[in-house]
């Protein structure tokens, strides 16, 4: 699986660097000399990093065999990606990465089982959203009260829904 680790934004100056919105909580090692990133569309890419520094609260970052302006007016929009295999688990058995939780089997404190988790929501709070075998979604906030354990090598989960959560939406 590839992960979003940053979009490239316009040109900056002549010499081919280009400003990125960074989506990865360490830049400091996605974007340094030599890294290898992968792109998308996969057409761009791909990209080995050249340098990067900070610049008025942004990260520019030039690519090798990216030598001007026109060559990186043209990686505009392109996304940067890394394989998940590449990202290493956290160090706090508590925090997870969203490739980790993907694909998880939901099962209730009781042993049923409620479905697969298809994605993670990242808004006020954290949510994960379980799809069922008839394609239904339940959505339960990813909070130690509801989400009590976490075995990614068993490649399950145990959810404690209060009343109803479940039957929501159906």
């Amino acid at each position: 699986m590839r992960l979003v680790v940053g979009r490239i934004g316009r040109a900056h100056g002549i010499r081919g660097e280009v400003a990125v919105d960074v989506r990865t909580d360490d830049p400091g090692s996605r974007f340094a000399p030599g890294a290898l990133l992968h792109t998308d569309p996969a057409g761009a890419g791909p990209l080995t990093v050249a340098s990067a520094r900070r610049h008025s609260g942004r990260l520019l970052v030039r690519f090798e065999k990216v030598g001007d302006r026109t060559a990186a007016e043209e990686l505009r929009g392109v996304a940067l990606l890394v394989d998940s295999a590449d990202v290493p688990p956290a160090d706090d058995p508590d925090e997870f990465n969203d490739h980790e939780l993907i694909g998880l089997r939901a099962e209730t404190t009781e042993g049923t089982e409620v479905g697969t988790v298809a994605d993670v929501l990242h808004n006020a709070q954290d949510v994960l959203v379980i799809t069922d075998s008839a394609g239904g979604e339940v959505l339960v906030p990813f909070v130690r009260a509801l989400v009590p354990e976490v075995d990614t090598g068993a490649g399950r989960l145990v959810i404690d829904p209060p009343p109803g959560l479940l039957e929501l939406g159906r």
